[in-house]
């Protein structure tokens, strides 16, 4: 049965040739899949206890709390969505979340702003709830860590200077984490929990509650199973690492089926991303892994921009059209 691979972290901080088969076998299994198991990440497990349990006490409020901060009284796209309230290539997802992004103050809006920067603004956060604020802006400065060390294992495992990404994320970088629960639901074929997509920005750490399943990855043609190993992130890289080095790296495709009913499942995806003006660079790959690159796949109905944030409000923009009806209703006819 076809499985995702798993890494090591701490091989990083290893030897020179544990970190060197560490680098090797990401840039591999990247190429290959797109996605991997990552263990060895040195977060304690009292913080993936407090995640859950923040998640759940956050859920089990009442409408009324969660209502407060639903997404559509924030312009910066920020807060609650209802159960049906996101769509992912048009059609419905069966799952409740909120959405957090870096704690930054909004950007005047003139006209000669780009529409982007509207994504910069602050959260909205449940007043019956405060440590859901002291979690979540934890969990985004580890999660920020551990990504950074990967964006450098990945262009040194390219041939480039380990640094070679900072400059995209200096500005700073745009991180969002979500906090999500797909309830379950009464059926007798499969429920879109999320449809199936690929991932936007950079890479992206997936943490799901022990024992439940519903993500699946497509490999080689086919949807396999990829249910939570304890205490693991799943990772994988979005388009923007696909672009910067030409198809060597995978973006894949991914979905989640909803559970069944009587039962639920919490997920915390954690997506790291660019600055929202920057432009992800082209690594100039060596002749032996430039010989392997497949291109950058092409989607006339997804067109993809060079500046990161061009692509992050289209993603909004088509998930979340009651926000943009309530605050940018110029953005419709786009």
């Amino acid at each position: 049965m076809k499985t995702l691979p798993i890494l090591d972290f701490s091989l990083l901080s290893g030897s020179p040739a544990e970190a060197e088969r560490f680098r090797a076998d990401l840039r591999q299994v990247t190429h290959d899949v797109g996605f991997f198991y990552l263990t060895g990440h040195g977060i304690p497990d009292e913080v993936f206890d407090r995640a859950i349990q923040t998640a759940r006490a956050f859920f089990a409020l009442p409408d009324a709390d969660k209502l407060a901060i639903e997404n559509t009284f924030s312009p910066h796209f920020r807060g609650y969505t209802r159960v049906g309230g996101e769509l992912t290539q048009g059609k419905v997802d069966w799952r409740e979340q909120i959405d957090i992004g870096a704690e930054r103050p909004a950007i005047p809006v003139e006209p000669e702003t780009d529409d982007f920067w509207v994504l910069q603004g602050p959260n909205l956060w449940p007043e019956a709830l405060p440590q859901l604020r002291e979690f979540a802006e934890e969990w985004i400065d580890r999660l920020n860590a551990i990504s950074l060390d990967l964006l450098a294992a990945w262009a040194e495992s390219l041939g480039a200077p380990r640094d070679f990404f900072d400059p995209a994320f200096a500005h700073p970088p745009s991180p969002l984490m979500k906090i999500v629960r797909y309830p379950g639901k009464d059926s007798d074929v499969p429920v879109q929990g999320v449809g199936a997509h690929k991932d936007l920005g950079v890479l992206t750490l997936l943490y799901v509650e022990d024992g439940k399943g519903g993500l699946q990855v497509e490999m080689d043609g086919e949807w396999i199973d990829a249910p939570p190993i304890p205490r693991a992130f799943v990772v994988n890289i979005g388009e923007m690492l696909e672009i910067a080095t030409n198809g060597y790296l995978k973006a894949t495709n991914h979905r989640v089926i909803a559970p069944k009913a009587g039962d639920e499942r919490i997920s915390i995806p954690f997506f790291y991303c660019p600055a929202l003006d920057a432009e992800i660079p082209a690594i100039t790959l060596p002749a032996e892994l430039a010989a392997e690159s497949r291109g950058i796949t092409r989607d006339p109905a997804n067109e993809l921009y060079p500046v990161f944030g061009r692509n992050w409000l289209k993603s909004r923009v088509r998930a979340h059209p009651n926000v943009v009806e309530a605050h940018h209703p110029h953005l419709l006819p786009r």
